[in-house]
């Protein structure tokens, strides 16, 4: 017996999520016959094994990787392209996303160099089905639709290998306060009203909500302002407005549900998100009071004055996790660059870097690019090339470049 039997409240909770993702799968994205497009660094293992140690290769090259709450298979399908030489396994407790994920993934065909991909319909309750550890794993939009998150984010923690990585994204409340109301408007609404399925009557209701209400309404201007462009079907309607289990979060109790995992944090994927200095850095001495508070309270202070964050995406590692001792030279001339698996438009001296902003390459930096495909140390480089070594800090700060 499964420990979601177990518990009455977990497994309606659960059943009710499946009947959802069955009737909706998600994420409503195409099936291809071909890679997906473009890629995301934090699905990368070497991408985000560099994020969280600043700018190391993992010595790890073929790691194991779960997708823990696959859904249709978006997450799966770049992680099996991006990540050729891992071991895969996806888990999704909806059986009408898993047959989508499957084809998805037969179709797309990643080239695995004979490493495996696994799937199976679980819960994150029952992880301790899946034998072993793993390096990396991805769960993106799970752990707030669970009955007990901290039973769910334990079961990640015990399945993380050491030194390995843990990559979730959970929903902010402050950002949603509007998709709140509206979950709570559409739910007195669809309350006694007969309908084999709950969730086609809640998007057909939530529609017409939207339809009513008064131009300057601050609720439909919300939608149209954030949330349309991928509200316009109706799989992201229903996970968005008619989801039957679903809890935000705020710094502070995130930190406590990071403090029950037994892990550490390794830092926000979206660190840009997370600066003082683009809301209060017109003013000095405000800002240097903020910056002089712990970093927590900062993360705090930052969610309350922009109320745009609607999520927090970040990683957590089980130590031990070394990061790179960048103010030492002796440690990065010793090291071997590689370029970032995940940049766009090489070689040229304008590309895109892992979160897509054009870099403009200095005529210096697109030679040491050039050379660092060569497995030359930096120390070798610089000395053929009569670089300085500031060019490698400046490449390794843009995450152009990683070191082995």
């Amino acid at each position: 017996m499964s420990s979601s039997d177990r518990n009455p409240d977990i497994q309606q909770v659960t059943a009710a999520v499946a009947q959802l993702y069955d009737t909706y799968p998600f994420p409503p994205d195409p099936v291809l016959d071909q890679a997906p497009p473009g890629y995301n660094w934090r699905w990368s293992w070497p991408g985000a094994y560099g994020f969280c140690t600043d700018g190391k290769m993992p010595s790890i090259v073929a790691p194991r990787i779960l997708d823990a709450g696959c859904g249709s298979g978006v997450s799966t399908e770049y992680l099996a392209h991006l990540n050729p030489q891992a071991d895969l396994v996806a888990i999704d407790i909806s059986a009408g996303t898993l047959a989508v994920a499957q084809e998805r993934i037969a179709r797309s065909q990643p080239n695995r160099n004979d490493r495996q991909i696994s799937f199976h319909q679980l819960s994150l309750y029952d992880l301790d089905q899946i034998a072993g550890e793993f390096n990396l794993i991805n769960c993106v939009g799970v752990l707030h639709h669970l009955a007990d998150p901290v039973k769910g984010i334990q079961a990640l923690a015990a399945k993380l290998a050491p030194g390995g990585l843990l990559h979730l994204f959970l929903y902010a409340e402050i950002g949603r306060w509007e998709i709140h109301l509206m979950q709570q408007a559409i739910a007195l609404l669809s309350a006694n009203q007969a309908q084999e399925n709950p969730y086609q009557l809640g998007v057909k209701l939530g529609r017409q909500v939207f339809a009513a209400l008064p131009a300057q309404n601050r609720l439909l201007q919300r939608e149209k302002q954030r949330w349309a462009l991928e509200n316009h079907r109706d799989q992201c309607f229903a996970d968005m407005y008619v989801h039957p289990q679903e809890l935000s979060y705020r710094i502070d109790s995130l930190f406590e549900l990071i403090t029950a995992s037994g892990l550490e944090f390794a830092g926000f994927s979206n660190p840009q998100v997370w600066q003082l200095e683009p809301l209060i850095g017109k003013d000095p001495e405000l800002l240097k009071l903020a910056q002089g508070l712990p970093l927590q309270a900062q993360y705090q202070l930052i969610e309350l004055l922009n109320t745009d964050i609607a999520h927090y995406e970040f990683f957590l590692y089980r130590s031990p996790l070394e990061r790179l001792d960048l103010e030492r030279d002796q440690v990065l001339i010793q090291s071997v660059p590689v370029l970032h698996p995940c940049i766009d438009g090489w070689e040229s001296r304008t590309l895109f870097n892992p979160d897509y902003q054009v870099c403009n390459l200095s005529p210096s930096e697109f030679r040491f690019m050039q050379l660092a495909t060569t497995g030359q140390t930096i120390e070798q480089i610089l000395t053929e090339s009569g670089l300085d070594l500031a060019v490698a800090r400046s490449l390794l700060a843009q995450k152009l470049i990683l070191l082995a």
